[in-house]
């Protein structure tokens, strides 16, 4: 679809969030069955506990990854410029990136440091997209 190809990138970035976020998921549960929880258990708040963190870090991709995709494509349909569609989404998955592997490797504090700075980042490019779109919208 030659329509799309100009997002190449934005498309790009939300498919590899979602591969992440789908390849995570079996590490995770594995993580919480070496605990000995039951399915939808999640480990005691210990931030030192690696199975903790890898589940976080899981949650918090998917709960992330519906509006992810959402401000994304509406950008996308709404003919938001290409340059900065692409731009933002690349930044939003670096970020998103970078906070899984903040959580996953404990590095920094649990609610403050350089998990914030990357949450924020992404947040922002996720908040910039969605308000281009509803200006492309009226």
């Amino acid at each position: 679809m030659d329509l799309f190809a100009e997002y190449g990138h934005a498309v790009a970035s939300v498919v590899i969030f979602s591969l992440i976020i789908l390849v995570l998921a079996p590490f995770s549960a594995l993580a919480k069955q070496s605990k000995g929880l039951a399915p939808g258990a999640a480990p005691a708040q210990d931030y030192s506990d690696s199975a903790y963190r890898l589940n976080r870090a899981y949650l918090n991709g998917t709960e992330t990854l519906p509006a992810y995709v959402a401000v994304t494509v509406a950008a996308i349909l709404m003919g938001v410029s290409p340059f900065w569609v692409n731009l933002l989404a690349s930044i939003a998955l670096v970020a998103r990136v970078a906070m899984l592997v903040v959580h996953i490797r404990g590095i920094g504090k649990p609610n403050t440091g350089l998990r914030s700075v990357t949450y924020v980042i992404a947040w922002a490019c996720m908040v910039a997209m969605g308000v281009m779109a509803l200006v492309a919208a009226f």
